[in-house]
């Protein structure tokens, strides 16, 4: 259980990484939108950790 969640999260976490990349990849990428994938991002990552 606990490593479908795991799998879950990391999965989660690659997928908010390719869509900041894909922000930053814009010609006008939006700011907000940014911050707030990375902040996800960042709690996602967190959630990780504490997993392992």
């Amino acid at each position: 259980m606990a490593n479908a969640h795991l799998d879950s999260l990391s999965a989660r976490h690659a997928a908010l990484d390719a869509s900041v990349a894909a922000e930053l990849q814009r010609p006008l990428p939006d700011s907000t939108r940014i911050a707030r994938l990375k902040r996800e991002k960042l709690k996602v990552k967190e959630q990780i950790s504490r997993l392992n």
